[in-house]
């Protein structure tokens, strides 16, 4: 590590997930061995966490925060912000409110977490809703989706906001300056779906808010490459994103089951081993686990409650990387713009 490179402090929910906090402890011990510039803290039991960290090979300055208390998975949202301030999440969250630390990173309950990070570090002036948004893979180049389960209705501005976010998103953790977006539609035509999809595509087609915008995309459209960037509201893209997670499962447990079934497929599998491993890292849901809370004053990174250690590395190296790119600034600079030119249009029109 360079004498230039700035520390990324990050708060890490170690109750949170399925596998807490043995996940969370391993996880970040992958992680700050590839980055190195990366200071953690965990929140919560400290006698089950420090039995973890004397295993560890590169979380020898890692900090512990105690709390016995932790967000359950049945908890609702309003319950968990109930139980206090106090719980593991809270407290994580809280670090990042006060500024000792960069970003917070969880797997516990999303419900939990949105509430909490909504409550805490607000929303960005200009958004009316934060979006859960989270890399997917493709034929081509990696995509992002958002809302992904945060706001099961949205409207026009809604999803015109969301385009914006995923936009800046997807510039900051790809370094692509004109990414490509499409709004997720029942069909390509321009009169396809509600009113309030055709809304938001004629604002998204405005080429003064500086969109590349595609226009209506289908659910075939979102693994063939050819988009950066697909809008939707939360209750389709939560769809989504749990159908792609299901066939990618079918198709690792088919194939294995088919390369067993006789000598001549396991010769096969033998043969053709390189190109078999390197198509499942490529859809492996835990090289993209890391979903971003968009349109908050901090970064907030959910991970799946059931990852495991190389899920969760993976969700705190999406937390470090917009650190590292100063993510919300550049967001924040972004949404000021789109909502100064879109309330100069509605004073003209």
């Amino acid at each position: 590590m360079s004498a230039d490179t700035k520390i990324v402090r990050l708060a890490l929910d170690a109750m949170g997930g399925d596998n807490a906090p043995a996940c969370v402890v391993r996880g970040a011990d992958i992680a700050c061995r590839d980055h190195p510039h990366l200071a953690v803290t965990f929140f919560g039991d400290e006698a089950r966490i420090r039995p973890l960290l004397t295993k560890a090979r590169h979380l020898s300055n890692a900090q512990v925060i105690h709390t016995d208390d932790a967000v359950s998975p049945d908890d609702t949202a309003s319950q968990a912000v109930r139980r206090g301030k106090q719980t593991s999440m809270w407290m994580a969250i809280a670090s990042v409110e006060d500024g000792t630390a960069d970003a917070v990173v969880s797997a516990g309950n999303t419900g939990a977490l949105m509430a909490m990070a909504k409550l805490q570090l607000r929303t960005m002036t200009g958004v009316t809703r934060p979006a859960i948004a989270a890399f997917f893979p493709t034929v081509g180049e990696l995509m992002c989706m958002l809302d992904l389960g945060a706001n099961i209705e949205c409207d026009a501005e809604n999803l015109v906001q969301f385009a914006i976010l995923g936009q800046a998103f997807h510039r900051s953790l790809t370094g692509k300056t004109d990414p490509r977006l499409g709004l997720l539609n029942i069909g390509e035509e321009e009169q396809k779906g509600h009113e309030y999809l055709r809304t938001a595509s004629r604002r998204l087609a405005d080429p003064d808010l500086g969109i590349n915008y595609q226009g209506f995309v289908e659910g075939s459209d979102l693994t063939n490459g050819k988009l950066d960037v697909v809008v939707t509201d939360g209750f389709s893209g939560n769809i989504a994103l749990k159908t792609a997670e299901g066939i990618s499962a079918m198709f690792t447990r088919l194939l294995r089951r088919s390369l067993a079934s006789t000598m001549l497929s396991r010769l096969g599998y033998f043969l053709a081993r390189s190109a078999l491993s390197e198509m499942r890292r490529h859809i492996d849901p835990r090289s993209y686990n890391g979903a971003v809370f968009l349109g908050l004053n901090g970064i907030a990174v959910k991970s799946h409650g059931g990852t495991d250690r190389i899920g969760f590395a993976n969700a705190i190296n999406v937390a470090a990387e917009l650190v590292d790119h100063g993510f919300i600034p550049d967001v924040s600079a972004a949404i000021a713009r789109a909502n100064i030119l879109l309330e100069q249009k509605r004073d003209d029109g």
